[in-house]
């Protein structure tokens, strides 16, 4: 049960104990088998804009409030005004020693547990791939080997990529926020996913699985695929969900 009941008979949630307020993102580098993640810097921004022009169409931003750019100049310009704060708190992701994306935490709230992951824009090089999927699994570990409780992931509702990637890190829907926002002179109903401290060592098994050698074939190809075991693991703690909805709905004589 997620609850319990106070002296006045009324179910509240469970007591927090033991809870030590984490730190703000901070870290100098994440390192991976095939991926290196720092602080972005200026001196990454030429590098990034050379990436992303890989994505000839400009379809990688569809989903973004800012982008596609039409040169280095415009987009320096608009790293300079967002990616330099303290929240988001931006990232570059290093493929072979070379800027191939950018990841940022946002929504920091070390007082409550509670952080974010978006801003997320993989080049080509780096999309599909397991180095790209690493990256991601690296920001998610920290976050809860730094002591938060929980990990967000939102997106356009529409944007089925993005939906699809966060369900196969591992992330579990939780709705969709009608008419959240709006971008692009665009309506944006916002899909919420998450991630809690609960249901992380579970998870974690699951990346372990995943990231061994064996698991990949000489093409570098999953056998395994990530999106099987973590829907797995979340059909198990759907079970879990049902069971103790059932239990409530039988105490209060439904």
């Amino acid at each position: 049960m997620n609850y319990t009941i106070n002296e006045l008979g009324q179910q509240v949630g469970l007591a927090v104990e033991n809870f030590i307020v984490p730190p703000d993102p901070s870290f100098n580098f994440l390192l991976g088998n095939s991926v290196r993640i720092e602080p972005i810097s200026m001196a990454h921004l030429s590098s990034l804009y050379k990436a992303f022009s890989l994505d000839a169409k400009g379809g990688n931003w569809t989903y973004m409030p800012y982008g596609p750019f039409t040169d280095s100049i415009e987009f320096t310009e608009w790293a300079k005004l967002t990616c330099f704060g303290e929240d988001s708190k931006f990232y570059t992701i290093f493929l072979n020693d070379s800027p191939a994306g950018v990841a940022s935490y946002l929504r920091i709230e070390p007082k409550v547990g509670c952080i974010e992951m978006g801003h997320i824009h993989l080049s080509p090089l780096l999309q599909r791939t397991r180095a790209g999927t690493e990256a991601l699994l690296l920001m998610i570990k920290w976050v809860f080997s730094a002591g938060y409780r929980r990990l967000e992931w939102k997106c356009d509702a529409l944007n089925a990529p993005s939906r699809h990637a966060a369900q196969r890190l591992g992330f579990s829907f939780e709705g969709i926020f009608r008419q959240a926002t709006m971008y692009k002179s665009r309506n944006r109903d916002t899909a919420w996913y998450a991630i809690t401290d609960r249901e992380w060592p579970n998870l974690k098994k699951v990346y372990q699985i995943w990231k061994q050698p064996d698991n990949f074939d000489a093409n570098g190809q999953e056998l395994k695929k990530l999106s099987e075991l973590t829907n797995c693991l979340r059909q198990i703690d759907d079970k879990i969900l049902d069971r103790d909805s059932l239990l409530r709905a039988r105490s209060k004589g439904y």
